[in-house]
């Protein structure tokens, strides 16, 4: 949930301020990933004198976003910005705080003494730092911050300082350190000791690097192999769906001029390079006279797996506001091209066919199997939901629909006949990768359903979707709820297409799905009516959003939306439910958002408009076009264009989007960074 960027150049030479540039860039391109705290660490001038003339480093960090972090930077004035450093690595962080509150010293990076010998900047939590701190104070070690971080560059000192003799590497002195280490992290280490050395390594947290060199680099000739290192005479095993090249080489960089780019997320890189390497769990990439290489911590029977360098298909402008005042707005208005993206190539509108390329060869299988397990978290889950009685209509499979974290406390039981799907933006969701690690272990097929290439829910599933809805930037999921929504309704239809009793059905879903991106727009056109009802409502403290049926996950969904940027209280209820709790909660004074659309949940929500009504309820409702009966009864209404009722749910939930959005402006709220939370949710 944090964000790490750390850059090392190699005989390319770059100012003080012009790293200082970089390493302030990418951590805000990252600062939706955490922002309570910022900080980075960089080499100060040399001491000629003293100490062996080790280079000095330098750490500045500040509470708040990462600008603050920017004038900070500024005020040392024993630097000299315009110095030329030929060889120099920084490393760079944005916090979302776990373990102690967003101050200056609890933010990152931290370092092992006051000296700065070795300091490192880290995502994820770890489980046994407890103890590790009560052994290293019991050794003399003095603590700073209330972090769990903390112990990682004093435990790295204490190796350091205990080693049988001068020789030791810097990735040999990471590695024993990280043999201690419980939990979840990706991990950037910087030492005096080893100046322009780099070493970082990944364990259930996502860490990529980019690479950028005047020699030629393509995933077909310089993937990267790991060293050769042996376990009882056997290399180590090859996943599924690692690339594996015979022409693959140890290394990058043999001496000549290279950059090198650390980070959590590709939006960091993008703007310096495409060329990217994903690290995967246990990998331990080093960087030592500008070359990089990468071996294991662990040791597995089978093949020596192999990395290769890819080709990121992000482009810079699609990570950049435009004409928008917040990244959310930017993503609610590219939604009638992110579900053209999610459906590009995959729906064939003159033969009426889906083809979802990474699931056909599984096709088989999944078709045999008893039921359906969807797993998510959050805005992920509610795709999920909006899409279970769709997939159950086309599979004619039975269809549970999980939050991850509750799957998991339950033990449930999961057996080889069954499909596991996993849902998730950022492919990297703590919760739903520990459910995608336990259905494997029960022999499922597991199938990925994610927005980014290279994550690891795509590498650790069986197959897959990418839904293509492009980056997401906004903490508040938007664009790939809908594309997400649109994936999972595409893969009942590709399941159901040779089925002769659902082919008018398949038919009036295709055709609902090549005019939706038009009907988007008609929809984001109500901008102006939406923005006029936030202006009624924003004082408010809390506010209902009613439905059943398909739209049971757009109410869900709406809510959370307003829960996450505007702090209001505000809760999803389904229709049928009201008389049995929720409409004690109805008066003239409690805002109530009705959906109700032409379906065969119609006549029932009619029902429950009246109930709100008959006690003073002023509803504001989202309808179908020109629905005479139910204006008469709102309060407002949004009118929107009616599609297939499987398929309404994404126009439904768009408005509810954009009423989120206008009421956390109204009250004056960071739309894309709400407080106390964060994009990619990496730790349990």
């Amino acid at each position: 949930m944090c964000g790490i960027f750390a850059y090392l150049n190699y005989r390319v030479t770059r100012t003080r301020r012009e790293i200082y540039e970089t390493l302030v860039n990418g951590l805000l391109r990252l600062e939706y990933r955490g922002y309570d705290s910022a900080g980075v660490a960089v080499d100060g001038p040399k001491k000629t004198d003293t100490d062996n003339n080790k280079n000095t480093t330098y750490i500045f960090k500040t509470k708040g976003k990462v600008k603050a972090l920017d004038e900070e930077l500024y005020k040392k004035d024993s630097l000299d910005l315009d110095e030329e450093l030929n060889i120099h690595f920084g490393i760079a962080h944005t916090r979302w705080a776990t373990h102690g509150e967003p101050s200056s010293v609890n933010s990152h990076p931290h370092r092992s003494n006051k000296e700065n010998d070795f300091v490192v900047v880290h995502n994820g939590i770890i489980t046994n730092y407890k103890e590790l701190k009560a052994y290293l104070i019991n050794k003399g070690y003095e603590f700073e911050s209330e972090t769990d971080t903390e112990v990682i560059p004093k435990l790295t000192k204490y190796v350091y300082d205990n080693r049988e003799n001068d020789s030791i590497t810097f990735s040999t002195l990471v590695e024993r350190v990280i043999q201690q280490l419980e939990g979840a992290f990706a991990l950037v280490f910087k030492s005096r000791h080893f100046p322009s050395e780099a070493v970082s390594t990944r364990r259930g947290s996502p860490l990529l690097i980019g690479v950028r060199s005047e020699q030629e680099l393509t995933t077909d000739n310089i993937p990267i192999q790991y060293n050769a290192n042996l376990k009882d005479g056997v290399e180590e095993k090859n996943s599924h769906n690692r690339p594996n090249d015979s022409n693959a080489i140890n290394s990058v960089g043999d001496g000549q001029p290279v950059e090198y780019y650390f980070a959590s997320d590709a939006s960091a890189i993008i703007e310096h390079t495409n060329k990217v390497l994903y690290l995967e769990d246990n990998d331990l990439a080093v960087v030592t006279g500008g070359k990089l290489s990468i071996h294991r911590l662990s040791h597995e029977v089978g093949e020596n797996p192999v990395r290769a360098i890819q080709t990121l298909q992000m482009e810079l402008q699609q990570i950049m506001k435009g004409n928008f005042d917040a990244f959310m707005q930017k993503e609610i208005f590219e939604q009638p091209e992110s579900v053209f993206n999610t459906m590009r190539g995959r729906i064939c509108f003159d033969t009426n066919t889906v083809i979802l390329g990474g699931l056909k060869d599984h096709l088989k299988e999944i078709k045999r199997c008893r039921r359906l397990i969807v797993i998510g978290c959050g805005t992920s889950y509610h795709a999920a939901v909006a899409t279970r009685q769709i997939l159950e209509e086309l599979t004619e499979l039975s269809v549970m629909v999980e939050l991850a974290s509750d799957f998991l406390d339950r033990n449930t039981p999961v057996f080889r006949d069954d499909v596991c799907f996993f849902i998730s933006q950022s492919g990297e969701t703590a919760d739903t990768l520990m459910a995608l690690r336990y259905c494997k272990g029960q022999g499922a097929l597991t199938v990925g359903i994610t927005n980014t290439v290279g994550s690891s829910i795509c590498r650790e599933t069986d197959c897959g979707v990418h839904i293509n809805a492009g980056p997401e930037i906004g903490v508040a999921s938007t664009k790939a709820y809908t594309s997400q929504f649109v994936a999972l309704t595409m893969f009942g239809l590709m399941m159901s297409e040779d089925r002769l009793s659902l082919q008018q059905r398949r038919l009036e879903i295709i055709e609902g799905f090549r005019v939706l991106p038009d009907l988007i727009r008609k929809v984001l056109a109500l901008d102006q009516k939406i923005k006029l009802i936030a202006d009624e409502l924003y004082e408010q403290k809390s506010l209902l959003v009613m439905g059943r049926g398909f739209h049971y996950a757009t109410c869900l969904e709406g809510a959370l939306k307003i829960k996450e940027i505007t702090y209001m209280h505000s809760e999803g209820i389904l229709a049928g439910e009201l008389k049995h709790g929720p409409l004690a909660l109805i008066d003239k004074d409690m805002p109530v958002i009705m959906i109700i659309m032409r379906d065969a949940c119609y006549t029932k929500c009619q029902n429950a408009l009246q109930q709100v009504t008959a006690r003073s309820g002023r509803p504001i409702i989202l309808c179908c076009q020109d629905d005479p009966e139910i204006s008469q009864m709102a309060y407002h209404t949004i009118e929107l264009p009616h599609t297939v009722d499987c398929l309404q749910g994404i126009l439904s939930v768009i408005p509810l989007q954009l009423l989120s959005f206008h009421l956390a402006v109204l009250r004056g709220y960071d739309v894309d960074f709400p407080r106390n939370l964060a994009k990619s949710v990496t730790v349990e």
